[in-house]
């Protein structure tokens, strides 16, 4: 009757119990225990408390355990059986016999995961998954992956060059069931129809001159992970008929080939591109556009968020810092305050060149104003004054129009800056690299007036 009073007792605790003994097995847990953990007690008892408190042997914690330290309010964040992130506090006691010998640890496991999101929401995350930004427009972007974290919705990431969509990607990756399964990139405006066609999906040998023995693609080499296709709104007609199909059946034909193989992959789409009016003009599938567009999450611009230019600055500062060997810990103000009056029309990226700009021209410990690139210098317009260029008789040409002589323009008013010079092109940098490829053009020391 006593040990069934003590046994009723020990699972009415809301806190979780873990007795792990001197070999740091599991040899109880209580009730809340198998609820924070997602170990029924059959299979936890024996097993060792690493595992079934997800820890790497390296870990604080199995240290802790390992070497029967007591510890009183220690946080960690441990990963659940079914690999979901919980954010505890961790108390532990030692627990000897009557003659004093040490039997092993009792660890008191209190969840603090809905206090901790909910203070993460109240004060803004200044980061998640690699991602910066303390901003408002940011944390809506977080919760969104943290909504996707259980789900294999296809994602269409939109937003304007430069603003992160790769990062966002790998985020939504790094935080899903899938994170141990590959994370394979694709960009789809880098490559020709026939390239695209047979990196995507494979070829076998004969499919074409050149295909000497079967190859893989990437949709194969993703499986079991995600696929993340960049620049998706660049697909010629010809392969968006054959995505919608991946979408439709999760089945792949390698090039040249008739038979049907099976994918268990993850879609992560992302493109620069208005697909709404692609759509209008018909450049883009409707019928594809509805697949892939499950699961929207619009990365913002820089000019709409710039209260996290100065965590963002902070970041690349260490990021140069560490890479140079440099020792620069910080910027003046005067050289932040000009940051923060620029528009970015190159977005993230271009801020992290402006940074290095100046790590390369500041020799001192603070970045100063008179290193940063011109655009942010008193007296320069800056490359918002700069248009499109335009057609005599009409509106600004799309960036598919642009003929040679523009870009060049465009080029040459950017100091051959291609970051720059694409995002006031409206194209993705890829894009205007292998236009200048194709007119033989690699530098401005190559190409005749």
């Amino acid at each position: 009757m006593q040990r069934q009073n003590l046994e009723a007792i020990f699972n009415s605790v809301a806190d979780g119990i873990l007795a792990v003994d001197a070999t740091l097995r599991v040899s109880n847990l209580n009730d809340a225990t198998q609820q924070i953990l997602g170990w029924p007690r059959r299979e936890a008892v024996g097993e060792s408390s690493l595992t079934v408190l997800g820890l790497a042997p390296e870990a604080e914690l199995a240290s802790i355990l390992r070497e029967r330290r007591q510890v009183d309010g220690y946080g960690v964040t441990i990963r659940t059986r079914q690999d979901h992130p919980r954010n505890l506090v961790v108390s532990t006691r030692v627990l000897r016999d009557g003659d004093g010998v040490e039997l092993g640890v009792v660890a008191i496991l209190r969840d603090v995961t809905e206090l901790e999101s909910l203070r993460g929401r109240l004060r803004g995350r200044p980061g998640f998954e690699g991602l910066v930004g303390r901003s408002r427009a940011m944390q809506a972007v977080y919760q969104l992956i943290e909504d996707l974290a259980d789900s294999d919705a296809t994602v269409l990431i939109l937003g304007e060059s430069g603003t992160g969509k790769e990062r966002v990607a790998e985020a939504i990756h790094r935080h899903s069931r899938r994170r141990g399964g590959p994370f394979v990139k694709v960009n789809c405006s880098a490559l020709s129809e026939g390239l695209l066609e047979s990196e995507l999906f494979g070829h076998v040998k004969g499919a074409f001159t050149g295909a000497v023995r079967d190859a893989v693609g990437r949709f194969e080499q993703a499986a079991d992970g995600s696929i993340f296709l960049d620049e998706i709104g660049d697909l010629t007609p010809q392969v968006q008929v054959k995505l919608l199909r991946v979408l439709q059946e999760r089945e792949i034909e390698r090039v040249g080939s008739g038979v049907a193989i099976r994918v268990d992959t993850r879609v992560i789409a992302a493109t620069h591109r208005n697909l709404h009016q692609a759509m209008r003009e018909g450049q883009f599938r409707q019928d594809l556009f509805y697949r892939l567009n499950v699961m929207p999450v619009e990365v913002p611009p820089l000019r709409n968020r710039k209260e996290d230019i100065p965590l963002l600055v902070a970041r690349f500062i260490e990021r140069f810092a560490q890479q140079t060997g440099r020792p620069v810990r910080g910027i003046d103000d005067a050289a932040l305050g000009r940051l923060m009056d620029h528009d970015w029309p190159g977005n993230v990226r271009e801020l992290e060149n402006a940074i290095e700009h100046a790590f390369v021209r500041c020799r001192g410990e603070l970045l100063l104003a008179e290193c940063l690139p011109s655009f942010a210098l008193p007296g320069d317009p800056g490359p918002r004054s700069i248009p499109l260029p335009t057609r005599p008789d009409g509106p600004p040409l799309a960036p598919g129009n642009l003929d040679r002589s523009q870009v060049l323009k465009v080029l040459e008013e950017c100091r051959w800056n291609r970051a720059e010079a694409a995002a006031r092109l409206g194209m993705h940098r890829t894009t205007l690299w292998r236009r200048l490829r194709e007119w033989g053009i690699s530098d401005r020391g190559n190409y005749a007036s």
